[in-house]
């Protein structure tokens, strides 16, 4: 959303000229001006298209090109009862559809109830407003709010609109949701620059943000869609949804296989057709088998359960997922744009540095627990020194502790929090009766108190309290604020400065009347020293940034924070402040110049939203997976827009969580690091199971494919009758690719994770699951299976004569083949068999289901021979040469790639 979305720049034009433009005066609206108005501009709503549709998430598991692929192999065994002489294998069809349903229903749930964790989250109006109608106050529901109402805002109360102060007391608003700026935004009623970003336009509040402290007036100029908030659900609405890149790959990979379906069939058909003599029913039933062969039946339910476990498993860590390939997406980026307020930092405002008595002191601890110490030279000293100011502090001050049943620690501005727990840490706690009070205003900027022990206290502007100052305590004596100590103090406080901290001066005096007059009681005080404070980066994230960096993930900070604060937590948190960019300067570069930019810049500052999406644009533009992280209005269109959109669950706003693929529950930007491993682990088991689903199925083709023509050709009595012309019939096909390896590759979607996968850097933009080395691995493992099984095949044919034993041998060896390569593949990963509990039972259970199927009377179901002590002995053989070539194979690849 630009700054410059509207019309008018209502924030450039004084208050009066405001209320002209929009036909209202200081006494508001008529209610018959403000219903027409209402039928004129509509309701004061954001408007939400979207709706959660059971069905549609429900129809949404089954587009996937995967899944057409099953849907085609469940037609086919329906379809053979449409052949002269033959049934319809309805097994076969219900075996299908069983694993169809089950997939759909898995991933359905997974997604309802993600979608319903957010629901809740929607709402993004406020429930009432305060406006002036006919001179009168009146509280309305906010989506009644119009262009040209007066509304009255005091502390503690959300923003209904966007509106032109025309009035202040005090005001103070948070808008941090809407611009990242962390600090309270003062008001006023004084029209700035035409061009000033939304975070300085002082003389105007947002909906969607809230007033802090004071109270003021403003006349509504926008409403709904046309504000500020609006803009950006509108930017939200106009970005499509994105595949991630994990679901491009998998749709990919779909139409790769049924394009090699299409091929095989085609290919064998015309061979059996020219010069083996097979007549059509034989050549068709044989592309009946080889479909099912190839189709890899039981890889998108195994993809979805791998995600789910991984969602499931993240969810533990406090990161709720909210579409199913995200999982994956999370271990493929290697960027990631983070927000900083809420995100790097606390969100809460801590003293940091205190200039007292001549001498500068740092604050140890974070947050609202006063715990911490007061350090010279990294050295604890005595509090006694700082009691003055630390008093001052905590006793000019309007925040309290909160009862222990409420949720926040305080009540109060952020700043006089911080204020109470600096003075809280040296055990010093707010003393006497207010008798008296001064308060705080954008044109005082400063507040005073006065006790019934006729102390004033005084807290401010540093040069403002230096105004009203004749005499500094130093050395524990009261002595004369000479220039030189004046400007000693003001050096100091651009010092602070420099550093990012807002820092407040503060005074006292001593015999003060109470009931004297503003300015007497704040002339002739005694200057006490400067208390610096700054939102402070989390404690866990210097080393989350450097684990991501190790990694090879880069770090980008964009926020709408100033450049100084920028700069100052980024240095702490690890970033590089060198070529520190701010929107403006991004907004004067060509897209060419940014996608340079964006390579090593590390810190964007005083970003608008669409400059941060246009910075996200840029890293995309260079070929990266970008995850993007936030929590405010305005990061909404960045995260919806990136790979993986990462909004805060504690902090984040509505927009942000309903914007995102995943909330991190905890706002612990350490915990995308945790997810980012995860999604790791994730994609080594993907592409385990998937190697090891394909490379079967390419056994199962090329065993059918060349058996069929050897056997056609070398046995063609045996191949004579069209219900014997199959290597392998359709339902040993399923079973192998639904159970006995189905088993197994769901056991290998929850294996471990390596060790050191964080050290490792990024898989690549553009490269799949299936890379040169696993394409050669499935093809060799096929060429392994059909070499190995195919010789024991036409051996058990000779020797017996009978195509079914010949049949059962080549089923129990790919069988056993599988069981054995399970573990063949994970030998690269370091690890060990029972490493895996599940896998060990998946085995196990694979071996007992085959044997069941042989020597069972459901044998008979399957058209199998039970095997005799010989068959086992000629089995032996085999499986032996198959464990020899596949480990030589696995360990020969790994070796030539990695070289």
């Amino acid at each position: 959303m630009s700054d410059a979305h509207t019309e008018t720049a209502w924030h450039s034009q004084p208050g009066a000229d405001v209320l002209d433009a929009v036909n209202s005066g200081p006494d508001g609206l008529s209610e018959a001006e403000a219903s027409r108005r209402r039928d004129e501009y509509g309701p004061n709503e954001i408007r939400d298209d979207e709706e959660i549709s059971p069905l549609a998430i429900f129809v949404d598991q089954f587009r996937d090109v995967l899944i057409y692929l099953l849907i085609f192999a469940m037609l086919i065994s329906l379809g053979v009862g449409l052949l002269p002489g033959h049934e319809p294998e309805y097994i076969d069809a219900a075996l299908i559809g069983l694993i169809l349903l089950a997939n759909g229903i898995f991933g359905f749930v997974q997604d309802y109830q993600a979608e319903k964790s957010i629901e809740a989250l929607k709402d993004l109006s406020t429930p009432d407003a305060t406006v002036i109608r006919e001179g009168e106050r009146h509280v309305v529901d906010s989506s009644e709010v119009v262009p040209g109402d007066v509304i009255v805002v005091e502390g503690g109360d959300a923003i209904p609109a966007d509106a032109r102060l025309i009035e202040t007391a005090s005001l103070e608003t948070d808008e941090s949701a809407l611009t990242g700026e962390s600090a309270q935004v003062t008001k006023d009623i004084g029209p700035t620059d035409e061009d000033a970003p939304i975070a300085e336009r002082t003389g105007m509040v947002y909906m969607n943000t809230s007033a802090v402290r004071g109270r003021g007036r403003a006349v509504v100029t926008e409403t709904g869609m046309d504000t500020e908030v609006g803009a950006i659900a509108e930017q939200l609405s106009e970005t499509e949804d994105t595949q991630t890149p994990f679901q491009k790959e998998v749709d990919r990979l779909g139409r790769t296989i049924a394009l090699g379906i299409m091929a095989i069939i085609v290919l064998v058909g015309i061979i059996q057709l020219l010069f083996t003599g097979a007549g059509p029913i034989s050549t068709l039933l044989v592309a009946i088998t080889l479909a099912v062969a190839a189709v890899p039946e039981g890889l998108p339910a195994v993809v979805t359960l791998t995600l789910a476990l991984g969602s499931r498993r993240l969810l533990d860590d406090n990161a709720l997922v909210r579409r199913l390939p995200v999982v994956e997406s999370l271990g493929s980026v290697d960027v990631i744009l983070t927000d900083k307020t809420g995100t790097l930092t606390e969100d809460e405002m801590t003293v940091r540095r205190l200039y007292t008595d001549g001498r500068e002191y740092d604050v140890t601890g974070t947050g609202t627990t006063p715990t911490g110490e007061f350090e010279r030279d990294d050295q604890a000293v005595d509090t006694e020194p700082l009691e003055a100011i630390l008093r001052c502090g905590t006793v000019c001050n309007n925040a309290e502790r909160a009862p222990a049943e409420e949720d926040e620690a305080f009540f109060g501005d952020p700043t006089e929090v911080a204020l109470k727990v600096s003075a809280e840490k040296a055990g010093i706690e707010s003393t006497g009766e207010r008798v008296r009070e001064v308060p705080f205003s954008s044109a005082r900027k400063r507040m005073t108190v006065v006790t019934d022990d006729e102390t004033a206290y005084m807290k401010g502007a540093p040069e403002i309290v230096l105004e009203r100052c004749d005499r500094i305590r130093e050395g524990g004596e009261v002595v004369e604020l000479t220039d030189e100590r004046r400007q000693e103090i003001l050096d100091r406080n651009q010092s602070f400065a420099t550093d990012a901290l807002r820092v407040l001066g503060f005074a006292e005096k001593s015999r003060a009347d109470p009931e004297a007059e503003a300015d007497e009681i704040e002339s002739g005080m005694v200057f006490l020293g400067l208390q610096g404070m700054i939102d402070p980066a989390r404690a866990e994230v210097p080393d989350a940034v450097a684990d991501c960096r190790s990694a090879g993930i880069d770090v980008i900070m964009v926020t709408g924070d100033n450049r100084e604060t920028a700069i100052a937590i980024g240095e702490e948190v690890g970033f590089d402040p060198a070529g520190a960019m701010t929107g403006t300067e991004v907004e004067a570069l060509s897209d060419e110049e940014l996608s340079e930019a964006v390579e090593d810049v590390e810190i964007f500052a005083r970003m608008a939203p669409d400059q941060k999406v246009r910075v996200l644009e840029a890293v995309l533009e260079n070929d990266h997976n970008v995850a993007m992280t936030g929590d405010g209005v305005n990061d909404a269109p960045a995260l919806k827009r990136a790979d993986v959109g990462v909004s805060m669950g504690e902090r984040g706003t509505d927009v942000a969580q309903q914007s995102s693929d995943m909330v991190l529950l905890d706002d612990n930007f350490a915990s995308i690091r945790d997810a980012v491993a995860e999604g790791r682990g994730v994609f080594d088991n993907i592409r385990k199971f998937v190697n090891f689903l394909l490379s079967a199925n390419a056994g199962e083709v090329l065993a059918v494919f060349f058996g069929v023509l050897i056997g056609s050709a070398l046995f063609p009595s045996q191949f004579a009758s069209e219900s014997q012309a199959l290597i392998l019939t359709p339902v040993m096909l399923l079973w192998i690719n639904l159970v006995t390896d189905g088993l197994p590759a769901l056991a290998l979607g929850v294996d471990p994770k390596t060790d050191g996968i964080m050290e490792r850097p990024p898989r690549g933009a553009d490269e799949p699951v299936i890379n040169r080395h696993s394409l050669v691995l499935i093809v060799a493992f096929g060429l392994i299976y059909a070499a190995i099984g195919l010789p024991l095949f036409f051996h058990g044919l000779s020797v017996s004569d009978d195509l079914v034993v010949a049949q059962t041998l080549l089923f129990t060896f790919i069988v056993i083949g599988e069981i054995i390569q399970a573990q063949i593949l994970r030998w690269p990963y370091g690890l060990s068999l029972f490493s895996n509990k599940w896998l060990v039972g998946a085995l196990a259970s694979s071996i007992v289901l085959h044997l069941g199927v042989l020597y069972t009377p459901v044998n008979t179901f399957f058209s199998v021979e039970p095997l005799g002590w010989t068959h086992w002995l000629w089995m032996t053989a085999a499986v032996g040469a198959f464990t020899m070539l596949g480990t030589a194979l696995v360990l020969g690849l790994d070796r030539l790639f990695d070289s």
